[in-house]
């Protein structure tokens, strides 16, 4: 299990629909087809197409080579993140949109002839991820004021939060990405976040891979991420925010104050193909690969 009595090992975005950003990133396939033609709906009855969240992807990728033997042929992309996957399924070009954050009225106003069913799979915790030299320096947690003044630009040395003197270096999500949205409403609520710093220590990230990447390779940088995709990467640390760390039991509580929902979303009630893919999913079977990339089952969350 990622979680350890400090920090959550794990992974991921900002803000949807959030200050003209850089475009988003260019499909990154995660899972190729496993059985007959590569990804076309069209290649077969089983034929399954999923797309969206990075964070989704290695549980949907993982039960869809585990349904390799029965002749199901699935794919798995991230094109997009979340909204770029709830944008595919509203338009009719997959099966199975990947996200890490909640339909929102918008995304139904947006597609009005999808019949939206959303079915949480588990739970991922958010992090403030910073580097093992800055929380070794001093930063052993953030307020969210803190938090605030880091990714809008007015705090750009650490040692401003109590850490060494050091350069901040942020990396922000591009829209559409649930992890950023988590971060946003921790922040500001319900409010609208303000425009990004121009500044030259700021940059956009796409997916939680890319800002693991950038993170390792970075002094003084910081980024929102999925806490499972640190897990194994010692020189990245989840820092506790207003004195919560993302344990275990902090987040199924709902403590740790950046938790969000996993889910599997399809146009209509699962069916057929989709079903047995998404029934495996919520199977024990297929809740064990939850806390193998980091994640809580629907059982540790009392669902």
């Amino acid at each position: 299990m990622s979680f350890t009595s400090t920090q959550v090992r794990r992974t991921a975005p900002r803000r949807t629909g959030r200050r003209g950003r850089q475009g988003a990133s260019a499909a990154l396939l995660v899972a190729a087809a496993l059985t007959g033609c590569a990804g076309s709906a069209e290649a077969g009855s089983d034929a399954i197409q999923a797309s969206g969240s990075t964070t989704v992807a290695p549980v949907a990728s993982d039960a869809a080579e585990a349904l390799k033997a029965k002749g199901l042929n699935i794919t798995v992309a991230t094109q997009g993140g979340s909204a770029g996957g709830i944008s595919q399924l509203g338009t009719g070009q997959i099966d199975i949109a990947l996200s890490s954050k909640p339909l929102s009225d918008k995304d139904r106003k947006a597609y009005p002839g999808t019949d939206f069913v959303t079915t949480q799979i588990g739970a991922d915790a958010v992090g403030v991820i910073i580097t093992k030299e800055v929380a070794d320096g001093g930063v052993k947690g953030l307020s969210k004021a803190q938090v605030a003044g880091l990714f809008e630009g007015k705090i750009t040395n650490w040692k401003e939060v109590g850490g060494p003197d050091l350069q901040v270096f942020v990396y922000d999500k591009e829209p559409g990405r649930g992890t950023r949205e988590v971060l946003d409403k921790f922040i500001y609520g319900k409010g609208e976040p303000p425009a990004p710093p121009k500044s030259a220590n700021y940059a956009v990230v796409g997916g939680n891979l890319e800002t693991r990447n950038k993170l390792k390779s970075t002094r003084g940088s910081v980024a929102p991420l999925s806490t499972g995709f640190i897990d194994g990467h010692p020189e990245l640390v989840a820092v506790p925010l207003e004195g919560v760390a993302p344990t275990l039991a902090n987040v199924a509580s709902g403590t740790y104050p950046m938790t969000r929902p996993l889910y599997m979303i399809t146009n209509g009630r699962p069916k057929g193909t989709v079903k047995q893919y998404i029934d495996h999913i919520l199977s024990p079977e297929g809740q064990k690969l939850l806390p193998k990339h980091g994640y809580l089952t629907r059982e540790q969350m009392g669902l």
